[in-house]
């Protein structure tokens, strides 16, 4: 007889954000009482297995997207289509083995369409609702809501207020079963151990991480201010001194946390996850948002113009104009209301 119920949790392999959000998740399953088990690879499941290495991990391959160099987003992700397609249709599949082998109570995905079942409870966790394309975004949306609405339920990642997501999250289909469970950060804050004046954070895919990753070299290497380069490569153990700028391949949570609360600045991806992250610990912010990503153009511009973190193009990307500007500008900050986990967790 099962002693605890087990959970599969699985975010999606498009960079650490999806992996980093469902570290929250993860523990408040384990306080209530769960087994958590996770399904990942590469990257998403090193940074997981580094903050849950007793736990149980499933080798299961994503949809292996590649971003455009030209910016062309919209393009690629339409010749992409047939292999997105396929993976969906494969980790389906073999979810459905997972849950008999390992006896799964309940899944919880990240924006991995193909895990869901009628053997269990799946949850779909998602920010982004209204997906926002430059093309057949009608189209996209019924895709995107008639694959949630094969889940058990809908968690969204933000207040009932749209504080962070606004109109990604908004409106929420009637037939989609949605709750909020507000800001999903692995952060806390704590108190500052140094004084660092830049923080600069690159994450997701390629070929765009590494475009990202030679832009901010540059930039750093010429500035006066003390910066810390976190490349993202939580295979990478190698640390890199250049006067002022310090470079290493990769940091854990509580260390990535630390070095959040001692900086002054963060430069990153407008990627969701780490706007969770910046607001949790009300930082200032210069977002470069992935060329083409329109999630990330859009979540750039709404935080620019709500004067809480500065954001600039990365083909106009200009350190010295940045850091001048964004002395205006006030950080992200939102009132994040308390979540009824128990409540959430009787699902399974």
């Amino acid at each position: 007889m099962k002693s605890k119920k087990k959970i599969l949790l699985a975010p999606l392999d498009w960079g650490l954000g999806h992996a980093s959000r469902c570290i929250p998740i993860a523990n408040q399953l384990i306080d209530h009482g769960f087994e958590v088990i996770f399904a990942a690879s590469g990257r998403p499941m090193h940074l997981l297995m580094n903050d849950f290495p007793k736990h149980d991990f499933i080798k299961l391959e994503g949809y292996h997207i590649h971003y455009p160099k030209n910016g062309q987003m919209a393009y690629s992700m339409m010749t992409q289509s047939l292999k997105i397609w396929q993976g969906i249709r494969r980790e389906h599949s073999l979810l459905q083995s997972i849950i008999d082998t390992y006896q799964i109570d309940g899944v919880i995905s990240d924006n991995r369409y193909g895990l869901y079942s009628t053997k269990v409870p799946c949850v779909f966790i998602t920010h982004q609702l209204n997906i926002q394309a430059p093309i057949l975004s009608s189209f996209i949306r019924k895709i995107n809501h008639k694959y949630i609405n094969r889940f058990s339920q809908c968690w969204i990642p933000d207040t009932p207020q749209h504080q962070l997501s606004g109109i990604l999250s908004s409106p929420i289909p009637s037939n989609i079963d949605c709750k909020y469970v507000g800001s999903l950060s692995r952060f806390k804050k704590l108190k500052k151990t140094e004084d660092l004046d830049i923080l600069a954070v690159i994450s997701g895919p390629e070929p765009q991480r590494t475009v990202f990753e030679k832009l901010l070299r540059k930039e750093l290497k010429k500035n006066s201010n003390k910066a810390l380069l976190v490349l993202g490569k939580t295979e990478d153990h190698n640390v890199e001194h250049h006067q002022q700028l310090k470079i290493v391949g990769h940091l854990n949570s509580e260390e990535l946390n630390q070095a959040m609360v001692n900086a002054d600045i963060i430069i990153s991806r407008s990627g969701y996850s780490t706007i969770m992250d910046i607001a949790m610990l009300h930082k200032k912010a210069i977002f470069v948002p992935t060329p083409g990503q329109t999630e990330q153009l859009y979540l750039a511009k709404y935080f620019y113009d709500q004067k809480m973190a500065y954001a600039m193009h990365q083909n106009q990307f200009d350190l010295d104009l940045a850091l001048n500007d964004i002395k205006s500008f006030n950080g992200i900050c939102i009132e994040n209301e308390s979540v009824n986990w128990t409540e959430l967790f009787d699902i399974f």
